[in-house]
């Protein structure tokens, strides 16, 4: 698939640049001006500003030679083994705590998501701590006849992040029609989400998902970190059930084994979100999730529905590297 077209770059020193990226394919890997461009989705004119730009702001120098390099040569090899379009990859920080790996991809993914979304693009949006942090960095220009669409449902006791919440804040600031996913994230039964989706509206959600340019998910290990533990969306007893089944990764509250496949257990058919194997349609799909524990959620997720863009942090892509190893 065609990498997604830029509008514009900034002129932040941060990994994801595309202006750095740029100068570490053509000076350091030996690309030429038009095989950067094709691998980075713009023009060829592009690239020549944007080396320019490079050479008088002196980062060919500056960045590359002080340890980005390690950071793009860990995308690369993600790109080839994973088979994804693009890597973005992060510094990770100091201190790896969950909520400072959030931050970091967080950042990176906003900015890439500003650069990206362009006029009549359907988007859907999954949710977690590292989507919640690329508001910070998402400054995107407004565009036209956008819908932003929430893939799951809400939490009735909010703590620090709710998927309505960002999917309300993420649309205001592109200033697109907004589709809220207005039922509870679990439900009862069965019987209650198949009314939920066929009485009060949601099958207009279900209707987008099935058509969308874009979808933007993030995925979560399962263990004492778990966001599904610590929010209080289930308890201690179901996590230890759904690890004894071979659980896991958390990718939008669907629980799967380390291949991507749907753990046996009813709380999968009583999650009010859109179905795993519809995103796997979508034009485009951004997968943003760091930290070396999430690296086996991460290639769970990538197994289950792919991925065009991975955005995670050099921990991550380590683990991910080594994991692979077990896959040759």
């Amino acid at each position: 698939m065609a990498m997604l077209r830029r509008d514009k770059h900034t002129a932040s020193p941060d990994i994801s640049s595309q202006r750095l990226r740029a100068a570490w394919l053509y000076y350091n890997q030996g690309l030429t001006q038009k095989e950067v461009a094709d691998r980075l989705g713009i023009s060829r004119s592009t690239v020549i500003r944007m080396l320019d730009e490079a050479m008088k702001r002196s980062e060919v120098q500056i960045w590359i030679s002080e340890g980005i390099d390690t950071c793009l040569e860990l995308s690369g090899h993600l790109e080839r083994i994973y088979g994804v379009d693009e890597a973005v990859i992060v510094p990770s920080p100091r201190n790896e705590t969950p909520e400072a790996v959030a931050s970091a991809v967080g950042l990176a993914l906003g900015q890439f998501l500003s650069d990206v979304i362009q006029d009549n693009m359907t988007i859907g949006l999954g949710w977690g701590r590292t989507m919640t942090a690329s508001l910070s960095s998402f400054r995107p220009p407004r565009r036209k006849n956008c819908k932003v669409v929430s893939l799951l449902g809400g939490i009735v006791a909010v703590r620090d992040a709710n998927p309505l919440d960002y999917t309300w804040r993420f649309a205001n600031q592109l200033g697109a029609e907004c589709f809220m996913f207005l039922a509870p994230l679990l439900v009862d039964s069965v019987g209650t989400k198949r009314a939920l989706i066929d009485k009060c509206g949601l099958d207009a959600i279900y209707d987008l998902a099935e058509k969308l340019d874009l979808a933007v998910v993030s995925c979560g290990d399962i263990g004492p970190y778990s966001t599904s533990l610590s929010e209080g969306f289930i308890s201690r007893a179901e996590l230890d059930r759904l690890i004894a089944a071979g659980c896991i990764c958390d990718t939008m509250f669907n629980f799967l084994d380390a291949d991507g496949r749907s753990v046996d257990g009813e709380i999968n058919e009583r999650v009010m979100s859109v179905n795993l194997d519809t995103l796997k349609n979508a034009g485009h799909i951004v997968l943003a999730s760091g930290g070396a524990r999430r690296a086996v959620a991460i290639r769970a997720t990538i197994r289950r529905i792919g991925c065009n863009t991975l955005i995670t942090d050099e921990s991550a892509a380590t683990e991910l590297l080594r994991l692979s190893q077990g896959d040759l």
